[in-house]
């Protein structure tokens, strides 16, 4: 496209030409000066926009800058932005944990009370319009080199069959050559298990009751007293608690396989809350059975909640320990075992069954739980998907449920190798699970590889995908200041906007209700090329307007009065005057995200019907749960070009 510049840019440019010449013995510098002029120029023309977007910072108060590690839309269209600790020892240290409540149309910022370390925890949409948040951070990592005390797991047995026993943080345990070691934690230890053994007589007469008593048991971690080699040992053994007399002494006792100066990794939390968005504070409910840190948390068509993964108590990866919640007891109880690494993507798909993408924020062995399949909850049975490209290279990409959801499409973007792997893949899949055998096939690439990409559904069927870095958390300085769409029917990627703030691990990118799209966070290794320089976190928030905002000016599709929710055969009707222009209509599942991973959003076509007096629209949801999870969503229109109007809040009920 050609463009002709304003008599003030010429004037610039003039006025620049004195600069220009003396600079000619420095001549890069020059050309940089002149491109970086001619590019301003360039974003800011009304024709580039409506093609490619525009980007716009937000004004954040300085008291409410934070490290925001997660992201949440909320039914009241205010983003709530959780810190936790924001991955700082020396905040996770002081008990200084934050949560930020945003709201995109006033601008304005809440400071949330923040009851527990909530930084790497999960989060999901309840059917009432609550976010449940569970899991967290209880202990940081101390890495190679750095511990200077023997530590790791230790099992505490109970052999009382009468009564609980809850040893306090700084417990000791005394191992049989009378090393110590302290507990950094509460641990409850549940009564044992008494069951009455009943037998016979070859004459059929009754012997007398037998006891049996199966001991319980609970896991803390502990570490030495002293520092030294003397803690040292990777021999099993069984250890005295400290301080115990009596009766006591002998039920309760420590058992450890091997205590060692290994790296220790984070250890998770059980605590469990919901986030009340009309009273804007954090409730607790029962906590989780197990601790997870990196956990995932999916909806299920019921309601309610699957918790999967996670770092536990004493940093191990939960073996396959799976949890769900009711909203409704505000309870958890006992799921289908499987393992899958921490983060992993699983999404709800027709029928109920979870499609595990392979996507995950790594920790776990590389060479378990990383393949992705379908996942039966009832029968527990797991069918794994095959045919996609650089199956290796699934740590840190993006995945989502392609729009419309109907269409059973998940895509899987982009990604790089375990740990802290230099590799990167430009690679795209997609699968179609409507078809007999799902297998992944190759989708258009994307332009470079790139792990940490921000993938964001918007109301035109459109695929919004922005940032991310080459390498592990944006070494070398390879963040990616690119954005692009991707367009389902075409399947191929189209140029965006590129964003100035560069976006790597522990970052966000949600839409927002008026059809713009919000990105959050980042937190890099370094601040420079040579990695010479510590990274320091990105509390900048930066805000995407998509070029369907820029064609439409005031121009937009209106929903005017209707209700707030669907009646029980899924249907809606508003006023609007905009009856004979409104094409598509469309039910946006708000996201709730962190660590590269939602499992939350989708978008859900509607049948439109227009009224004969052309004053309403019916919307028409389909009544499969599966499909449309109960809980809020934003409803847009677009018309024929693609220009949405401004989302409408309606509540799907569960059956």
């Amino acid at each position: 496209m050609a463009y002709r510049p304003s008599k003030k840019f010429k004037k610039t440019l003039l006025g620049s030409g004195a600069v220009l010449v003396l600079a000619a013995l420095n001549a890069p510098a020059a050309v940089t000066f002149a491109s970086e002029k001619y590019h301003a120029y360039k974003i800011a023309q009304p024709g580039y926009k409506k093609k490619y977007g525009s980007w716009g910072g937000v004004s954040v108060p300085d008291g409410a800058r934070i490290n925001a590690i997660h992201a949440a839309l909320l039914h009241t269209g205010k983003v709530l932005l959780i810190a936790g600790s924001g991955n700082d020892q020396k905040n996770f240290d002081a008990g200084t944990f934050d949560t930020v409540l945003w709201d995109p149309v006033k601008n304005t910022f809440k400071k949330i009370p923040t009851p527990e370390d909530f930084f790497c925890a999960g989060h999901s949409q309840l059917p009432d319009g609550r976010l449940l948040v569970a899991g967290g951070t209880a202990r940081y990592e101390v890495l190679d080199g750095g511990v200077t005390k023997a530590g790791g797991g230790m099992r505490v047995k109970n052999e009382s069959p009468d009564k609980a026993v809850t040893l306090k943080k700084g417990t000791r345990f005394r191992s049989p050559s009378g090393v110590e070691y302290v507990s950094t934690t509460d641990v409850t230890v549940p009564k044992a298990k008494r069951e009455f053994e009943i037998s016979y007589f070859k004459s059929g007469q009754m012997k007398p009751w037998r006891t049996k008593v199966t001991a319980a048991e609970a896991r803390v971690f502990v570490e030495a007293v002293e520092e030294g080699p003397q803690g040292l040992t990777t021999e099993a053994a069984q250890y005295e608690v400290v301080g115990l007399k009596g009766e006591q002494a002998d039920n309760v006792y420590g058992l450890a396989q091997k205590l060692t100066t290994e790296k220790q990794d984070f250890q998770g939390i059980k605590a469990a809350y919901e986030f009340d968005p009309k009273a804007e504070k954090y409730i607790p409910v029962a906590p989780m059975k197990d601790a997870r840190w990196y956990p995932t948390l999916v909806g299920l068509q019921d309601g309610k909640v699957l918790a999967v993964s996670g770092l536990d108590d004493v940093g191990d990866v939960v073996p396959g320990d799976n949890e769900i919640y009711d909203p409704k007891t505000k309870k958890w109880t006992k799921g289908p075992f499987r393992y899958f690494p921490t983060y992993p993507s699983l999404f709800l798909t027709k029928g109920g069954k979870l499609l595990y993408t392979g996507s995950n924020a790594g920790y776990g062995p590389a060479d378990k739980g990383r393949a992705p399949g379908l996942w039966d909850l009832k029968t527990n049975r797991f069918t794994p998907l095959t045919g996609l490209t650089d199956p290796d290279q699934l740590e840190t990409s993006a995945s989502l449920i392609l729009p419309p959801a109907q269409a059973q499409k998940v895509m899987v973007l982009g990604g790089g190798g375990v740990g802290e792997s230099a590799k990167s893949t430009a690679r795209t899949s997609i699968v179609d699970l409507n078809t007999d055998s799902p297998t992944f096939r190759d989708g258009p690439a994307l332009p470079q590889g790139t792990r940490y990409l921000n993938s964001v559904l918007l109301p035109d069927d459109t695929v919004f995908t922005t940032g991310g870095s080459r390498d592990y958390r944006g070494r070398s300085g390879s963040d990616i200041l690119k954005a692009q769409f991707y367009d389902p029917a075409t399947n191929a990627f189209a140029a965006a906007a590129d964003p100035t703030v560069g976006r790597n691990y522990h970052s966000e990118a949600l839409l927002l209700p008026d059809g713009r799209v919000a990105t959050f966070g980042s937190d890099p290794l370094f601040d420079d090329k040579d990695n010479t320089k510590l990274g320091t976190f990105e509390q900048r928030i930066e805000v995407f307007t998509p070029p369907y905002l820029h064609r439409a000016g005031a121009d937009r599709p209106v929903l005017g009065e209707g209700p707030r929710e669907l009646d029980r055969n899924g249907r809606a009707t508003f006023r609007t005057k905009d009856a004979g222009r409104i094409a598509k209509a469309r039910l946006m599942r708000p996201s709730a995200v962190t660590h590269t991973t939602d499992v939350e959003q989708r978008s859900v076509a509607l049948e439109l019907t227009r009224s004969k007096d052309g004053r309403t629209v019916t919307v028409d949801a389909p009544e499969d749960r599966t499909l449309v999870p109960p809980g809020w969503y934003m409803l847009f229109v677009t018309d024929e070009a693609g220009i949405p109007s401004e989302a409408k809040w309606v509540q799907v009920k569960g059956k």
